[in-house]
């Protein structure tokens, strides 16, 4: 026995164990210490006991008990409070981690467990060549959405890991410090140092290059369709407390993997969480643009966001073209200069500008803010389900609509004016039927006022669609984005008017395709295969000569323009209610969501909130917004923390700028989404 003399009073014993893959060798050494130790004065110490010739660099200590990482090496282990009965792991900080990408592709690699999950999705981002990682982040699966695949699929775990891809030895993924990566600052591709070409903008820094060309090979393109087995076996969100479910499991952006009780080898999604693509550009973002894509498809396969039957022949037949495309030998780089040249205008209509986001640099003329003037049709629902159809002389002007008895009384006052600020605005179209209708929910002292408007023509509904769209963001027909957001609407138009092609259509039986691969279950149930096949084809004809990138960007655009898109869903309890309630979280409001019926009850706009805090105790998220209206509520679905952060990561998306493109305010984001608990 030492006696306490020899090593002072103040020495105490502290039990380490040493996370090691060496046989024959303890994990375990008691060290005596004391409280003035530093922690990087202990590593050294354990070190030394250990006498394994090894790079321990990657190693921190992990302190069980408290459920964080001892990072800061300078501080003493009195002032970390560590005391004789603290259980410390001293392990890797990078471990591997299995993650399952939007395009369902499942990849192994290293990463970060001691990083915040920001940080370490922006590495993993980097090891995938996929920019603007702060539109990802990771995500667990609840248990609620693997009920059915658990059911059905018993058998699956052996082929699940054969379809692994493995990219463990590129530099970030095995601990090394990231490189500036193939692009500087300025997005200039870095040259091949053999063959002095450029290297191909789908490359990542992978080890070797054959690993690097078929990884991008698998994340720049896009998957075979799934068989209607594979889909069915697949959770699929009936209801909107079924959706909420899918938004329940997003890991804490401030805090490690670690410290989320993620351990090595788990399987995490990672997922587009925010619903703002910034500055999609086709040469660079083969990889971000497939796989916004395939979440976009299986959003729309797996009904997680609705769409008529029309929209989804639309889905189907840009599905079936980009798989064929896909198939096919010419389009192996889908980074070639002609399919840049031919989405370039396609994407001023892919951007989603935020309130808050800077404003166009072209002047507006403030004398002369556009109006329009039409007649229109208005429909107001009456009881007993009939509806009353009048028309009415229309004049919008600002961000309000007036209507008169008829246009010679437009001098006047007129009979009712709706100021469509703050409202929601649905899409009520089917070609086919040249019906063009415009659904308004405008807000209300009790709820939501709802107001049809009937248009007679396709250029008439994008005009009016477009203003509508604007107005309830608080702009005019002055702002640059009105055009191409009329554009962008008669775009999606022409792909719903597909005219009959009678030889697609009276041979089906000749085109190799499988209809059921394309649209959700529920379509399968309603159409015979060939009536299906056929429909598809119908839809096809004007779509079939597009290049691969640009029926990627149209699909993308599509899904955009869903009413239920961007939308994240959470069952909540408002202060001094006695019922639950749906959440509906979007890129530029909250929306209060009847959850038996699905009816938006009130919309809040991010632009008019005043601040928001979060009651830690009591879980409690509270927001003030202008004139003097406030809410709170407690989330049953989900950590409020997720709720706090979507809100505050939002925001913090809204101050992006292409002027400094390639930088990232960390500390920002942290500011704007941690919670002080």
């Amino acid at each position: 026995m030492v006696s306490s003399n020899e090593y002072g009073s103040h020495t105490w014993d502290l039990l380490l164990t040493v996370d090691h893959q060496h046989e024959g060798v303890d994990k375990e050494f008691p060290l005596q210490v004391t409280g003035d130790l530093h922690v990087g004065g202990l590593m050294l110490k354990l070190v030394e006991k250990i006498k394994i010739a090894q790079d321990w660099s990657d190693y921190a200590f992990w302190w069980e008990q408290k459920k964080c990482w001892l990072l800061k090496t300078h501080w003493t282990l009195d002032k970390c409070g560590v005391q004789a009965d603290a259980k410390l792991i001293f392990t890797t900080q990078h471990k591997m981690l299995r993650l399952r990408l939007p395009n369902m592709k499942t990849v192994r690699l290293k990463v970060s467990f001691s990083s915040m999950v920001f940080k370490a999705v922006s590495d993993i981002c980097k090891m995938l060549n996929i920019r603007r990682p702060e539109e990802l982040s990771l995500l667990k699966q609840s248990e609620g959405t693997l009920k059915k695949k658990k059911k059905k699929d018993k058998n699956s775990k052996e082929p699940a890991t054969e379809d692994i891809l493995n990219l463990c030895n590129s530099p970030v993924s095995s601990g090394l410090p990231a490189n500036s990566g193939l692009y500087s600052k300025t997005m200039t591709p870095i040259y091949d140092p053999i063959s002095g070409s450029p290297a191909s903008s789908t490359m990542t820094w992978f080890s070797d290059g054959s690993t690097a060309e078929q990884s991008c090979s698998i994340l720049a393109l896009s998957q075979s369709p799934c068989s209607p087995e594979m889909l069915a076996e697949m959770y699929q969100p009936r209801t909107l407390a079924d959706k909420a479910k899918l938004n329940a499991g997003w890991l804490d952006s401030s805090r490690s993997l670690m410290e989320q009780d993620v351990q090595e080898e788990d399987q995490l999604l990672l997922r587009f969480k925010y619903y703002t693509f910034f500055d999609l550009n086709p040469k660079y973002d083969a990889v971000r643009i497939n796989q916004i894509y395939e979440q976009a498809r299986w959003a729309i396969l797996l009904e997680e966001i609705d769409c008529t039957e029309e929209e989804m022949l639309i889905f189907a037949a840009l599905q079936y073209h980009v798989s064929k495309l896909s198939l096919s030998s010419e389009t192996q780089d889908s980074t070639c200069e002609s399919e840049v040249d031919e989405v370039e205008a396609a994407l001023s209509n892919l951007e989603v500008t935020l309130e808050g986001g800077n404003k166009s640099n072209i002047l507006e003329d403030i004398t002369d803010i556009p109006k329009l003037a039409d007649n229109l049709k208005l429909v107001r629902p009456k009881k007993l389900a009939l509806k009353a159809i009048k028309t009415y002389w229309f004049v919008f002007r600002d961000t309000s609509i007036s209507y008169f008895k008829n246009k010679e009384s437009a001098q006047g006052e007129p009979i009712d004016k709706l100021n469509l600020k703050g409202c929601e605005v649905v899409p009520d179209v089917n070609v086919a039927a040249k019906k063009f209708g415009i659904k308004l929910l405008i807000p209300v002292a009790d709820g939501m006022n709802e107001v049809y408007l009937r248009c007679d023509n396709e250029d008439q509904y994008a005009r009016w669609m477009a203003a509508c769209v604007l107005a309830s963001k608080g702009r005019t027909m002055a702002d640059s984005s009105y055009q191409p957001e009329v554009q962008k609407i008669l775009s999606f138009l022409q792909m719903k008017n597909w005219t009959m092609c009678s030889q697609a259509a009276s041979e089906p039986e000749n085109v190799d395709m499988k209809p059921e691969c394309f649209v959700s279950p529920r379509y399968t149930k309603k159409f015979k295969s060939k009536q299906l096949t056929a429909r598809i084809l119908e839809a096809h004809q004007n779509v079939s000569q597009m290049s691969l990138v640009e029926a990627k960007l149209r699909f993308i655009q599509a899904w955009q323009s869903l009413p239920e898109f961007g939308l994240s869903y959470y069952v909540v309890r408002f202060k001094g209610s006695k019922k639950d309630d749906v959440l509906g979280v979007s890129y530029n409001r909250l929306i209060r969501i009847d959850m038996a019926t699905g009816d938006p009850i009130t919309t809040w706009r991010f632009s008019n909130m005043k601040q928001w805090n979060v009651n830690w105790e009591i879980r409690q998220v509270a927001i003030e917004f202008d004139q003097n209206v406030s809410i709170a509520f407690t989330c049953l679905s989900a950590d409020c923390k997720i709720i706090h952060e979507y809100i505050g990561g939002y925001i913090f998306l809204s101050t992006r700028s292409k002027d400094h493109n390639e930088t990232l305010d960390e500390e920002l984001f942290h500011k704007l989404t941690g919670g002080q608990e």
